[in-house]
C-alpha cells in the first residue's frame, strides 16, 4: 500500500501563525482594557466612599438682615444675633458660612453654597434674623434688597424657607435644624390688601426641627438688648454644658420656648416642630441629652 505523504505549503502555515499572534495580542489588549476599567470604577468607588465617610459633619448657614430700606430704623439685633451665633456655632464644631444684610443674590449664592457642601450624614443648620413674610401659606425670608409692593413680589424677591429645606433633603442630610427669628411686624403689609401677620407653620421634612420665634401667625416685638430674646435664650441653652441640662438639639429648642413664654407672661410663645427620629447634639463632642 502506497501513502501520499501529506504536503503543507509553508505560506499557510505563516498566515495561520501571524492571525494567532494578532488574535491573542487583540485578546491582551481587550484583558488590559478592562484592567484599566475596573481600576477607574475602583477609583471612583474609592473617591466616593472618602466623600460619604466624613461622618458627623456639620454645616450652617447663618444670616442676619437689618438694613431695609423700607423700615423707619435699621434692625439692630438681627447682625448681634448672627455674630454670636457663629461664634458659639463653630465652638461646637460647625462649619459655618455667615452673611449680614444679605442681597437675593447673596442668599441664593449662600444656599448654592451649602448644598455642594451635604453628604448624607451632615448635620445642616439654617438661621435667619430678619423680616420673614407669609405667602400662600409659605414663609420667606425677605433679603435686604426686596422691593417689595404687593404679594407677588415676595415669592419673587424672598427665599422661601421651605425650599432650602427642600435642598437639606435633596442632598440626603440626616438631621436638619432651623431658627427663624423673623415674626417681626413687616414695613410691607400696609401695601398688601390684607395683613399676613407672622409666619406660617413651616412643614418639617423627615428628620428635622424647626424653631420660630412666635407661633404661626404671631408677631413678636423686638426688645431692647444687644440680642433678640430667642437668640438670648438659645445660646444660653446651648452653652450650658452641665450635667443636668441636656444638649440634645430639640431639648435645646424647647427649653428656649419655655423660658420665653414664662418670661413673657405668655405673650411671645416660640414654636418648634419637630420630625426627628433620634437626638442630635449641638455639640459634637457630647452625648445628645447627656
Amino acid at each position: 500500500m502506497n501513502v501520499t505523504p501529506l504536503r503543507i505549503s509553508g505560506r499557510p502555515v505563516a498566515v495561520a501563525a501571524v492571525l494567532v499572534g494578532m488574535v491573542s495580542l487583540a485578546i491582551g489588549a481587550h484583558a488590559a482594557l478592562n484592567m484599566r476599567n475596573l481600576d477607574a470604577d475602583k477609583a471612583v468607588a474609592a473617591a466616593s466612599s472618602v466623600d460619604l465617610s466624613k461622618k458627623g459633619s456639620r454645616i450652617a448657614l447663618v444670616i442676619g438682615n437689618g438694613h431695609y430700606p423700607d423700615a423707619n430704623v435699621p434692625l439692630a439685633q438681627p447682625i448681634n444675633d448672627a455674630r454670636e451665633l457663629s461664634a458659639e456655632l463653630r465652638r461646637d464644631g460647625f462649619d459655618v458660612d455667615v452673611i449680614e444684610d444679605a442681597s437675593k443674590d447673596d442668599m441664593t449664592r449662600a444656599v448654592a453654597r451649602l448644598r455642594t457642601k451635604i453628604r448624607p450624614d451632615s448635620v445642616v443648620m439654617l438661621f435667619f434674623g430678619g423680616y420673614g413674610i407669609q405667602v400662600g401659606s409659605e414663609s420667606y425670608m425677605i433679603p435686604v434688597d426686596a422691593a417689595i409692593w404687593k404679594e407677588g413680589d415676595v415669592r419673587r424677591n424672598g427665599v422661601s424657607i421651605e425650599s432650602v429645606l427642600d435642598v437639606m433633603k435633596e442632598q440626603g442630610a440626616c438631621a436638619k435644624l432651623v431658627v427663624v427669628d423673623a415674626s417681626r411686624r413687616n414695613p410691607y403689609e400696609r401695601r398688601f390688601r390684607g395683613f399676613s401677620h407672622g409666619l406660617a407653620p413651616i412643614a418639617a421634612p423627615d428628620n428635622a426641627l424647626i424653631l420660630t420665634s412666635a407661633t404661626p401667625d404671631k408677631v413678636a416685638d423686638d426688645g431692647k438688648g444687644q440680642h433678640s430674646v430667642l437668640v438670648t435664650e438659645l445660646l444660653t441653652n446651648i452653652g450650658a454644658r452641665d450635667s443636668d441640662k441636656p444638649t440634645a438639639a430639640e431639648a435645646i429648642f424647647n427649653k428656649t420656648r419655655i423660658a420665653i413664654a414664662k418670661a413673657s407672661d405668655g405673650e411671645q410663645v416660640p414654636s418648634v416642630s419637630s420630625s426627628l427620629l433620634e437626638d442630635v447634639s449641638f455639640a459634637a463632642t457630647d452625648k445628645a441629652g447627656s
